[in-house]
């Protein structure tokens, strides 16, 4: 039978430990567009000898595994390679891509074809990764995602008794995700241009400090360890109506022992998930007094007329969000489940630095990008808004090009490209240049 494109569906699971999935419990990873399971490369030395061919013999280098993967955003796929891009953390048992980390999270996917004949992958990592939506063209929102794999191995049954020693024979392959991929009018992209006036202060315990993300606030003791002492647990959960406001949060940290805080030029009506995302020192004494300078000051993205954040980017024609994380391959020996011995490029993988971009596409309306890029200034929140399936905040951009080319008989279109470094002043802070509140907890 000639084997088609349409017959292949592919699921994942997620491995707590890098190359070795569970084999228990599958997920849809969504609608493929690309996707190539079997991109395993090597390198082959030529060793001439005594004899007639000058390829005598064959010295086998290391066993690479890359895996190229372009998904429509439906079920959760997408949002496991967006989420492992940006780097996953665990709060209160939710696992979300919060903030840029060191760490590195992988899935192992499987790839089964209509009729029989499996295929996985393990240890699959992204490393450049792209969310792309089109408003000219039509057609649903996609992330495409290049990966590096541990080890790739095909079975007729899923039953992987080799290397991998994963059996997944007996474990239910998922039915496709019911609702439909996002359409570009399913997601809006909203920013925060004035300049930076409202806010939050806030001291703390000798020591401390707080991180902002877009879902949540965590403060941290100088060890860091969460601080009981801010709201009970060290959390706040900015979706949440008690800490929906910049008000709201200031009061309760207020009435936290050992903790102070106040509303800076009358900020309070502000919406909290609007705070500029980073990392901020707080623990410069434990006075709880916000006026003598050892305070952070967190403050909050608003319209050009300094109140709430609803400017939007009109009449888009393209969004390209790019995160290029950098991630080193390490080569090594590998012993598998059967007790064999491969040589792996990908034996380990080492996390690099990330760098942002988000490339625009728009029909020119006025000059303000064009100001900000001639001026040197900063857009200080940029939101990707997804509804209910959450939102990716880009905190202190830079537009580093803008064109604008004429069009003999067409509209003027404006095209941007924006880098992120995120706020604050402590610690590894423009590990905030992205942060996002896409539930990665399967489903």
């Amino acid at each position: 039978m000639v084997k088609l494109s349409q017959n292949v569906e592919a699921a994942y699971e997620v491995e707590s430990t890098y190359g070795s999935p569970p084999g228990s419990n599958l997920y849809h990873l969504g609608l493929l567009d690309t996707f190539d399971p079997r991109q395993v490369e090597r390198s082959v030395t030529p060793v001439p000898s005594l004899g007639q061919s000058t390829d005598t013999h064959h010295a086998l280098g290391p066993l690479g595994v890359t895996v190229p993967l372009k998904v429509a955003c439906n079920g959760t796929g997408w949002k496991q390679l967006i989420g492992r891009a940006i780097g996953e953390s665990t709060i209160s048992a939710y696992k979300h891509g919060n903030k840029l980390t060191t760490s590195v999270d992988s899935l192992a996917i499987l790839a089964k074809e209509t009729g029989g004949d499996f295929t996985l992958v393990t240890g699959v990592v992204p490393n450049d990764v792209t969310l792309t939506a089109d408003y000219t063209t039509g057609g649903y929102i996609t992330c495409e995602a290049t990966c590096t794999g541990y080890y790739s191995l095909d079975e007729a049954d899923a039953n992987f008794d080799g290397f991998l020693g994963d059996d997944y024979s007996s474990v239910n392959f998922p039915a496709m995700p019911a609702d439909e991929p996002l359409l570009p009018t399913d997601m809006s992209v909203t920013a925060g241009l004035a300049g930076i006036t409202k806010g939050l202060s806030i001291d703390g315990p000798a020591g401390s400090y707080v991180e902002v993300g877009e879902k949540y606030i965590q403060a941290y003791n100088a060890n860091g360890t969460l601080n009981g002492d801010f709201d009970g647990d060290g959390i706040m959960d900015l979706t949440n109506g008690s800490f929906d406001t910049v008000t709201k949060i200031s009061t309760l940290i207020e009435n936290d022992s050992n903790w102070g805080s106040q509303v800076l030029n009358g900020g309070g009506a502000e919406l909290s998930k609007n705070l500029l995302k980073g990392i901020y020192y707080t623990g410069a004494d434990a006075d709880e007094d916000e006026t003598d300078g050892s305070q952070a000051n967190i403050y909050v993205a608003t319209d050009e007329d300094n109140t709430g954040m609803t400017t939007t980017f009109t009449n888009l024609k393209t969004v390209s969000l790019k995160i290029v994380n950098n991630n080193t391959p390490i080569s090594g020996r590998a012993e598998g489940d059967d007790s064999s011995v491969k040589w792996l490029l990908n034996n380990a993988i080492s996390r690099g630095k990330a760098d942002i971009t988000l490339d625009l596409t728009m029909t020119a309306e006025d000059e303000t990008y064009y100001d900000k890029y001639h001026a040197g200034t900063t857009i200080p929140l940029i939101r990707l808004d997804f509804g209910t399936h959450g939102s990716i905040a880009l905190t202190n951009g830079t537009i580093t090009s803008f064109s604008r080319p004429l069009s003999p008989g067409g509209e003027i279109v404006d095209t941007m490209s924006i880098k992120f470094r995120g706020a604050g002043d402590y610690k590894n802070f423009s590990a905030y240049a992205i942060s996002s509140s896409l539930t990665l907890t399967p489903s």
